[in-house]
């Protein structure tokens, strides 16, 4: 078996009060004193240890809330930079659409007017060719 070498601090502080509070236990249970004294006895150690806990809970719920706002603070900066890249390119978009809308508007008007000389050209070599016929 591989051994666990990572133990966090907060591990062996809670092996350590553990085994703290099982050998307090055990000492006052072989102590020559009266069962009220030991009763006594151990609702003060339990006391002690029921503050510890507290204690430590306490600083691991400051500790939290710390990573809380910390994570909070990236994510709305992360949030924010993403929305200025997507509103910027949609403004590059829309400039591009605007651009090319332009030059499609521009090339069917040249072909409207393309379409209006030949139509005229047309029109012109008919009459000659119909008044040639004439004469």
């Amino acid at each position: 078996m591989a051994e666990h070498d990572g133990s966090s601090s907060a591990e062996k502080l809670t092996f350590l009060l553990i085994g703290a509070g099982i050998g307090a236990t055990l000492a006052l249970l072989f102590a020559p004193k009266t069962g009220r004294e030991l009763r006594g006895n151990i609702a003060d150690y339990t006391r002690r240890g029921m503050d510890a806990a507290n204690e430590g809970a306490r600083r691991v719920g400051e500790r939290a809330g710390e990573i809380y706002d910390s994570s909070r603070e990236k994510v709305t900066d992360a949030y924010s930079s993403a929305r200025d890249r997507v509103s910027h390119g949609a403004e590059t978009i829309s400039e591009v659409a605007a651009r090319q809308k332009e030059q499609i508007a521009a090339a069917i008007e040249a072909g409207k007017q393309a379409y209006r000389e030949e139509k005229r050209k047309s029109g012109e070599v008919g009459r000659a060719a119909v008044e040639g016929e004439e004469a």
